[in-house]
C-alpha cells in the first residue's frame, strides 16, 4: 500500500455524453472528456471551444468609459498635447505599455512612457512622477496595467490640471479614483461580457477602439503579457493568445527574435510555457531587479543589433534574479521553520530587512508550494518604517477577501483571490499574521490546507496514444481556466521501476494495462522508488504527452502523484545479508518485527531500537495497527506465521526477508525406504556405533550425515532403539508405530515444506501464499471516497 500525497480532486463523468461527443465529432476518448469535463457537453459547444478564433472577439465599447476614452485621446492626438502612458514593471504591465506606445506611434501622437521603480517609488502611480509629468507639458495621462486604486494619486493629477485614463484589471476597491474615465472589465457597472482581461488586453481593447479595427500585430506583445499574467485563457484570451502564440512562432519583431534566440527558444511552434517559463520570466526579472525600462526597450527595438544588446541586458538581471531568489527562499524556510512551523500556523507571514521586494512574490510562491499555506513574503525597510508584501495563497482561501479584512493595518494592497501585493507597517506583521490564521481556522474548511491534486478525467491506458495526444492539443493554450489536463489511470500494473538522473531523485517506470504499456516520469519522486514494488497495482496522476527521442515518438506521463490500494510483498529474500540496513531506514513508529529464532533475536537487538518485536520468547507489546511488518527470520511451520500475521489489523506492507541459518531445502530428506533400509541394517547390527561409522554409512549410501542423525533420533523417540555415547542398540520389541507419530519427524517435515513455500516459491506464489494472514487496510472498499478526499 502507498498513500498519495495529496488530496486527489475528481468527479465521475457521464459516459453518455462523451461517448457521443467522440462519435459525432470524430474525436478520441481522451478529447471528448476533457471537454465534457471542461463543461463543452453539446457537440456545438464543443466544436466552438477547438476552433476559437479572432471572430469571438467582444466589441471594445462594451467596456464602460472606452467611448469617452477613445474621444479623448483622439482630441489630445489632433489637438497635440503630449500625453504620458503611465505603465507597470512587470510582463503585463511591460507589454500593456508597449502596446499603447505602439499605438501612440501609429497616431504620430506627442506622447512619452514611464514606468515606476519598485524600490525607490513602489507600485501604482504616485505623486512626483504627475508633477514631473505636468512640468515638462503633458496635459493627459493613459495609466496601463495600474491606477484602479489610486484615489489620491489621481485626485492630486486632477488638482494639477491633469486628465487620467485608467486602463486595469486589477480587482477595485470600494472607493474609486475620480479619474477622467476608468476602462475596468471588472468595474462596478460595466457590462463587459469576458471580466478576465489582463492588462495588456485592456490595452489592446483601447487600441482596437482607437483604431476602429483589430489591431493583430500587436497579439505577439499581448501574448506575453497575458500569459505571464496568469488570466484564464477562456473566452476572447483564449482567441487572441491562440493567434499569438502563431505571431510569436512567426514573428519578425527583432526584440522578440533576440528575446527567443537568448531564451533558448529555437522551435518553429512557440507553446504557452515558452512565454510562461521562458520569455515571460525574463520580461519580470528587468523591473524585479532594476528597472523595467530594458524590457520595453527590447519589446520597442527596431534592429536585431539593439534587440541583441537589451536582451542580454535582461537575461544578466534574470541570472542575478534566480540567485537572490534562492538565497532569499533559503532564509524564508529557516524562519518558517524556527518560528513559524506550519503545523500550527494556517497562514505564514515572514519578512526580513534586506529581503529584495522584487523577488518576493516569487519567494511567496515558493514558501506556498513547499508548505500549501498562504504566504505573505515582506521586504523591510527600516528607514522608510515600511514592509513591501508579496501574498500567495491556496485554493480555497481567498487572499483578496481576507486581506480586504484588514485594511486598517494595510495602507495599500490589491490583487485577486490567489495573489496580492501590499504594504504596511513592519510592527504590524505579527498582528496580521495573528488575525490572518484567526480566519483560516474559523471561516475555511480545514481540509483546504491538505495539498490538492485536480484531476479531470480518469481514463483507460488503451485510451493513451501518440494520435490523441496530438489531437488533445488542439484543445490548447493551456493556462488559467483551462489547465493541462491531469489525468488519473486506475488498477495499472507497474511492469517496471527504477530510479534516474546524477543524483537517482527521479522515477521512471513502465506501466502495463492487459496489452497496452506506458512509460511514466516523476521528476523528484525518486523517493517512491523504495515504497512500491513491480507487479503492484497502482492509480497514477499525472500529465500526458509525446516523448520523442532519436526519432522515435511514444506517449509518457509525467508523474504528479501516486497511490497502490493493496498491500505490497516487498520481497527481500535476495538480500537477507542487508536485513539490518533495512531495518534502520524503516520508521520505528510504523514498523513490526516478527523473530521466530532466539539467535536471530540476539543478533538484531541492537538494530531493533524502539520497533516493536513480536516473538515468542521475548514479551510482545505490539499494538496491532502497525502498518509495516518485518519477517525476519524463518518461523519454524507456517501457522507459527499465520499467528503472527493474523494478530496485525491493517497491514499496508510485509518485507519478508526470512533469514535462516539450518535451511533444509537442499538437503534431501529421507523417504520411507531410506527409514526402511536403516531400520533394517540396525536390527541386523543390533547395535552401531553412529559416532564412529556413521559418516561412512551416510557415504556409502549417498545420503548426509545429518540424515543419519536425523533418522536415528527419530527412531529413539518412537522407543525403536537406545542411544548410549552414540552407539545405537535396537529394542527388541518395539511398539509398532508410524512415522508421523514422532514429533521430530513432523517437524523436519513441516520445516522442509515451510522453506519450501516461504524461501524458495516465486513472489507471486509467496504473495498469494501470505495474503489470507494478512488483515490490509480496506482501501477498495472505499476507494471512491478516499481517492476523493485525499488518500
Amino acid at each position: 500500500m502507498l498513500r498519495s500525497k495529496t488530496r486527489w480532486d475528481w468527479t465521475e463523468i457521464c459516459s453518455e455524453t462523451w461517448k457521443e461527443l467522440q462519435k459525432q465529432l470524430h474525436i478520441s476518448a481522451l478529447t471528448s472528456k476533457i471537454l465534457q469535463r471542461r463543461g463543452y457537453t453539446s457537440a456545438g459547444e464543443a466544436e466552438r471551444f477547438i476552433h476559437t478564433d479572432l471572430s469571438f472577439m467582444h466589441d471594445p465599447f462594451k467596456l464602460d468609459g472606452m467611448t469617452k476614452a477613445v474621444e479623448r485621446i483622439k482630441r489630445a492626438v489632433e489637438n497635440k498635447e503630449k500625453i504620458l502612458i503611465f505603465g507597470d514593471y512587470d510582463a503585463d504591465g511591460v507589454s500593456s505599455t508597449t502596446i499603447m506606445i505602439m499605438l501612440l506611434k501609429q497616431l504620430n501622437a506627442d506622447f512619452g512612457w514611464y514606468i515606476p521603480n519598485r524600490f525607490t517609488e513602489g507600485y501604482g502611480p504616485n505623486i512626483p512622477a504627475f508633477q514631473t509629468a505636468k512640468e515638462e507639458g503633458a496635459s493627459l495621462v493613459i495609466t496601463v496595467d495600474t491606477g484602479i486604486a489610486a484615489v489620491t494619486e489621481i485626485q492630486a493629477a486632477r488638482d494639477m490640471g491633469l486628465d487620467v485614463i485608467i486602463t486595469d484589471h486589477h480587482e477595485p476597491p470600494p472607493e474609486l479614483p475620480e479619474a477622467y474615465c476608468i476602462i475596468n472589465p471588472k468595474k462596478p457597472g460595466c457590462d463587459y461580457p469576458f471580466k478576465e482581461l489582463a492588462g495588456a488586453g485592456v490595452a489592446l481593447k483601447v487600441a482596437h477602439a482607437v483604431l476602429g479595427y483589430f489591431p493583430e500585430d500587436m497579439l505577439d506583445i499581448f501574448t506575453i503579457g497575458t500569459i505571464s499574467d496568469l488570466v484564464p485563457l477562456l473566452d476572447e484570451n483564449r482567441a487572441m493568445v491562440k493567434q499569438g502564440l502563431k505571431a510569436l512562432a512567426s514573428t519578425q519583431r527583432p526584440g522578440l527574435q533576440a528575446l527567443k534566440q537568448i531564451s533558448g527558444i529555437d522551435s518553429d511552434q512557440i507553446e504557452e510555457d515558452h512565454v510562461g517559463f521562458s520569455m515571460g520570466p525574463r520580461i519580470n526579472a528587468a523591473g524585479r531587479m532594476e528597472s523595467a525600462d530594458p524590457a520595453v526597450h527590447l519589446l520597442m527595438s527596431e534592429t536585431i543589433g539593439e534587440a541583441k544588446e537589451w536582451a542580454a541586458v535582461i537575461d544578466a538581471l534574470n541570472k542575478k534574479r534566480q540567485q537572490v531568489v534562492n538565497e532569499m527562499t533559503k532564509e524564508a524556510v529557516e524562519e518558517v521553520e524556527s518560528n513559524y512551523p506550519p503545523d500550527e500556523n494556517k497562514v505564514i507571514v515572514v519578512g526580513k530587512e534586506g529581503w529584495n521586494p522584487g523577488v518576493i512574490g516569487i519567494a511567496a510562491s515558493r514558501l506556498a508550494e513547499k508548505y500549501y499555506r498562504p504566504v505573505i513574503v515582506l521586504a523591510i525597510d527600516k528607514e522608510k518604517n515600511e514592509a513591501k508584501g508579496s501574498a500567495r495563497s491556496i485554493e480555497g482561501f481567498d487572499m483578496y477577501k481576507n486581506l480586504s479584512k484588514n485594511r486598517d493595518l494595510l495602507p495599500h494592497f490589491g490583487g485577486h483571490p490567489m495573489a496580492a501585493g501590499l504594504t504596511m507597517k513592519p510592527d504590524d506583521m505579527n498582528e496580521l499574521q495573528r488575525r490572518l490564521c484567526e480566519q483560516a481556522e474559523t471561516e475555511v474548511d480545514s481540509d483546504i490546507f491538505i495539498p490538492l491534486t485536480k484531476i479531470d478525467v480518469p481514463v483507460e491506458l488503451h485510451e493513451v496514444s501518440i494520435s490523441a495526444l496530438e489531437e488533445l492539443r488542439e484543445l490548447a493554450p493551456f493556462g488559467v481556466g483551462n489547465p493541462k489536463p491531469v489525468f488519473m489511470i486506475r488498477d495499472t500494473e507497474i511492469a517496471s521501476s527504477r530510479k534516474i538522473g546524477s543524483d537517482k531523485n527521479h522515477l521512471k517506470l513502465e506501466l502495463t494495462s492487459e496489452a497496452s504499456t506506458l512509460d511514466c516520469i516523476g521528476f523528484r519522486l525518486g523517493h517512491i522508488y523504495d515504497n512500491i514494488t513491480e507487479h503492484a497495482a497502482a492509480h497514477v496522476v499525472g500529465e500526458l504527452s509525446i516523448n520523442e527521442w532519436n526519432g522515435f515518438r511514444k506517449p509518457q506521463l509525467f508523474l504528479k502523484d501516486m497511490s497502490v490500494q493493496h498491500w505490497q510483498l516487498f520481497d527481500k529474500r535476495k538480500e537477507r545479508q542487508h536485513l539490518k540496513e533495512w531495518l534502520n531506514q524503516l520508521p520505528d513508529e510504523k514498523t513490526a518485527v516478527c523473530i521466530f529464532q532466539e539467535e536471530t533475536y540476539k543478533e538484531l537487538e541492537p538494530s531493533l531500537s524502539h520497533k516493536q518485536v513480536c516473538s515468542s520468547f521475548t514479551p510482545s507489546h505490539h499494538t496491532n495497527d502497525v502498518p509495516y511488518v518485518v519477517l525476519a527470520d524463518m518461523p519454524v511451520s507456517l501457522t507459527d506465521l499465520q499467528e503472527q500475521l493474523s494478530s496485525f489489523h491493517c497491514v499496508e506492507r510485509v518485507y519478508a526477508f526470512f533469514k535462516d541459518r539450518h535451511e533444509l531445502y537442499f538437503k534431501p530428506v529421507p523417504t520411507r525406504e531410506d527409514f526402511k533400509w536403516y531400520y533394517a541394517f540396525l536390527r541386523k547390527r543390533e547395535s552401531f556405533d553412529v559416532g564412529k561409522y556413521g559418516e561412512e554409512l551416510a557415504k556409502r549410501k549417498g545420503w548426509l550425515t545429518d540424515s543419519i542423525s536425523f533418522m536415528t533420533d527419530v527412531f529413539f523417540e518412537l522407543d525403536f532403539v537406545t542411544m548410549n555415547n552414540g552407539v545405537v542398540t535396537v529394542n527388541k520389541s518395539p511398539e509398532k508405530k508410524d512415522l508421523r507419530e514422532s514429533s521430530h519427524y513432523q517437524k523436519h517435515i513441516e520445516k522442509s515444506r515451510t522453506e519450501q513455500e516461504l524461501l524458495y516459491s516465486t513472489y507471486n506464489d509467496l504473495k498469494a501464499g501470505l495474503t489470507p494472514y494478512i488483515h490490509g487496510a480496506d482501501f477498495k472498499h472505499d476507494l471512491k471516497e478516499k481517492v476523493g478526499n485525499g488518500l
